[in-house]
């Protein structure tokens, strides 16, 4: 009998960090074989960011320690990882826009004195590493003229040449298509086969069921699982996430839409540079249905949103609602659109959103603070507020229900749901709702969905926007595609499939139809 001693490629021991009064990380231990693909999953606040950073060096363990290779080493700052073989991939790119592929590669190791020389090895380099990875690209073409999915190449190829044989990946598929995720994850197998081995950070757990060979749970603070990808499910993986058992599906019965509420016709706007944003939108939002806004971020779906809800102008065209015709000449500020009955929860909540400084039962009605259910003879009515305030936090299931509490110091998820709250109690005709479940923990993720049905099924006219095709698919009744700030698709949610939305958000989809039926032809 023998036994296999070759080392893990990376062991964490005993890893704890702690800010302030906030564990972060409390004796995290992880072992990850060379040549593997590892999934770290967890909800909002459960210390994967924390621990990544320790071992990317941009934070110091508290105690504890990291293996690479067998050997213990310590690592200060980021130097030190990548001289330990470590890599990362950031979810926001860290690359110059206006510099090639080659420039961003080599830039902070160009090599010595002779530039030019130092160049011309790289490209050598490169050339062969991309080979090799699977990672084709066009080393002298410029960053901002790629494609995302190009562009997080760029960011491997960067991690490669600076001699990585740990890949940290976090969140890599936010930004891509469905057809530039399953490209990364065949890249991901070409990166197994020569040795490499991944640690991938995400939050969506059909790409763990697809990519990985093991995947560990993060807890509040704590690692609390370790299993092998083959032998656990979506279900296991989210009870062991939350705590509990949560339920993956929405439920809802076939949307029966009647009167339109909003009408948007030939609607374009051109920002402060002169760059046309949104280009001809027409669109119709009906009671009782809910639209959904399906296309990589970028692509126009936010200054829809701002256009609609007011928030800014448009340049071009008429919107229609509640029998007001709104146009550039004749245009409606935020709070007029409530006065129609329009609600608006923005995708940035922290921007747009909420005033952090802000107690919750303050943040509970910005926006509506004028109203007079809110306001007396002379001062605003607080117990009205903070009486509402504390209904609201439990109905929404918001922690800590403390209406006292500086927004600030709330989780990402809970002040997501104090903005929705605030939004669908005030029982509009129309809700506009971006990104509704970003940074949301996957337990609350279900009551948003369920809120959100209950005010179609009312009669509301709902327009959602979301970067995650999974949740525009399960909740829309109608999907409307945007690419580059124009409609180039729409069709029934019951006849939308990932491949075919993922060719109309990178406007292949008419291409594709073309090539097949030359195919069929010939």
């Amino acid at each position: 009998m023998t036994t296999d001693t070759t080392p893990y490629a990376i062991e964490l021991r005993d890893i704890s960090k702690r800010f302030g009064a906030v564990q972060a990380n409390k004796d995290i231990c992880l072992q990850v074989p060379a040549g593997t693909v590892h999934g770290i999953i967890g909800e909002n606040g459960a210390g994967k960011s924390t621990l990544m950073s320790i071992i990317y060096g941009f934070y110091e363990a508290d105690t504890g320690y990291i293996e690479v290779d067998g050997k213990r080493i310590d690592i200060h700052n980021s130097q030190d990882a990548i001289n330990a073989g470590i890599g990362m991939v950031h979810q926001h790119f860290m690359l110059v826009e206006n510099f090639s592929v080659l420039e961003n590669v080599i830039l902070g190791a160009e090599g010595g004195a002779l530039l030019k020389e130092g160049v011309e090895t790289a490209r050598v380099e490169l050339q062969r590493l991309a080979q090799e990875y699977s990672l084709d690209i066009d080393v002298d073409a410029i960053v901002e003229d790629l494609p995302v999915g190009l562009q997080q190449r760029v960011e491997i190829l960067k991690a490669l040449y600076r001699g990585a044989r740990i890949l940290i990946l976090d969140e890599p598929t936010g930004v891509l298509t469905p057809q530039e995720a399953d490209h990364l994850f065949r890249i991901l197998d070409a990166l197994k086969e020569q040795g490499v081995t991944v640690l991938l950070i995400t939050h969506k757990l059909r790409e763990i069921l697809a990519s990985t060979d093991n995947v560990s749970v993060m807890r509040q603070g704590q690692m609390v699982a370790h299993r092998e990808t083959a032998k656990t499910s979506k279900e296991e993986l989210a009870e062991l996430m939350v705590g509990k058992k949560v339920r993956l599906t929405v439920d809802k019965d076939e949307a029966t839409p009647s009167d339109v509420f909003l009408s948007a016709k030939n609607i374009s706007q051109y920002d402060k540079q002169g760059v046309k944003r949104l280009k001809n939108i027409n669109l119709e939002l009906r009671a009782g249905e809910i639209v959904g806004i399906a296309g990589v971020s970028g692509n126009g779906q936010s200054e829809l949103l701002n256009v609609l809800s007011g928030i800014e102008p448009m340049t071009e065209g008429e919107l229609h609602v509640a029998g007001q015709v709104i146009t550039a000449k004749a245009p409606k500020d935020a709070a007029q659109m409530r006065g129609l009955k329009m609600a608006h929860v923005p995708e940035d909540r922290h921007k747009m959103g909420l005033v952090t400084g802000f107690e919750a039962y303050e943040a509970a009605v910005l926006g509506y603070h004028n109203s007079s259910d809110y306001n007396g003879k002379v001062l605003m009515n607080r117990k009205v507020m903070i009486d509402e305030c504390n209904q609201r936090m439990a109905d929404w299931d918001v922690r800590p229900p403390n209406p006292h509490l500086k927004t600030a110091n709330f989780s990402g998820g809970n002040q997501q749901k104090i903005v929705i709250a605030r939004e669908v109690e005030q029982n509009p005709d129309i809700l506009l709702i971006g990104q509704p479940t970003r940074g949301v923990d996957i337990g609350a993720i279900e009551n948003i969905h369920e809120q959100i049905v209950k005010l179609r099924d009312s009669g509301k006219a709902i327009l959602l926007v979301s970067v995650e095709l999974d949740e525009i698919m399960a909740l829309s009744d109608r999907i409307i595609v945007m690419f580059d700030g124009a409609v180039v698709g729409e069709l029934d949610a019951k006849d939308a499939d990932e491949r075919t939305l993922g060719l109309m958000m990178a406007n292949a989809f008419n291409k594709e139809e073309q090539e097949n039926q030359k195919g069929e032809s010939a």
